[in-house]
């Protein structure tokens, strides 16, 4: 198993999903293949399989480093400093609809 997270100090546990979809994409009649919500601020983007990948534009332009799946049944995280993927047991679930 590799270093874990660097980066757990910044997840926010009070941050809700922004929106039943991607937040970005929804307002401009965009389109998703996967999406995931920040764990800072709850921003729920689309993933780098999406057009716009609009998760990885919010952490570059936010630098909020945390995602989880917003897919259901899916709860890995994601750390775009550290590049590592891993989970947070104690952490709720969030998925869309």
């Amino acid at each position: 198993m590799g270093d874990p997270c660097t980066h757990l100090d910044l997840y926010n546990p009070a941050a809700v999903p922004s929106a039943e979809g991607c937040e970005d994409c929804l307002k401009t009649g965009g389109r998703w293949v996967h999406l995931r919500m920040c764990r800072s601020c709850g921003h729920v983007g689309c993933c780098d399989s999406s057009p716009n990948k609009h998760a990885s534009k919010h952490a570059a332009e936010s630098g909020d480093p945390l995602v989880s799946s917003f897919e259901p049944g899916e709860d890995w995280w994601w750390c775009y400093v550290d590049e590592i993927a891993f989970a947070v047991p104690s952490a709720p679930l969030y998925s869309h609809p």
